[in-house]
């Protein structure tokens, strides 16, 4: 579960994606609706290499502070990363593929939250509008 200090950790996790120039991020706080995760933060790249760019420099941005994934699909592809830390999933997508699968529809009845309320009460209902507070 994250803890007060893993609302830093999603935090650094939504700054080191908008360093790379992530598009329309969105954290989506799954607790009570999913036993695999506790949040989804979901971005969008520009390009193939964009999504690639953007999922390696999160790895080596969070790795001095312990933080791996402790699974990573995609990578070699480039059209949608899925970096598994366990208590969150960051999904970095092509935006053709961040269309396709809707993952914010989807996961409709999960509350959108900023990464740094990560841990509060988050912002209600969002749906897939846009990046509201992810930045926080």
């Amino acid at each position: 579960m994250i803890n007060a200090g893993g609302s830093a950790v999603l935090s650094h996790v939504v700054d080191a994606l908008l360093d790379r120039k992530a598009v329309d991020p969105v954290v989506l706080d799954l607790r009570g609706l999913s036993s695999a995760t506790d949040y989804f933060v979901i971005v969008s790249g520009t390009s193939v290499a964009h999504v690639r760019g953007m999922a390696e420099h999160l790895v080596t941005a969070l790795a001095p502070e312990g933080v791996e994934p402790h699974h990573v699909e995609g990578l070699a592809q480039g059209r949608w990363v899925l970096l598994d830390y366990v208590d969150f999933v960051v999904h970095v997508f092509h935006p053709e593929l961040r269309d396709f699968y809707q993952l914010e529809r989807l996961w409709g009845d999960a509350p959108v939250v900023a990464a740094g309320d990560a841990g509060g009460t988050g912002r209600g209902a969002g749906g897939a509008g846009g990046a509201g507070g992810a930045k926080g």
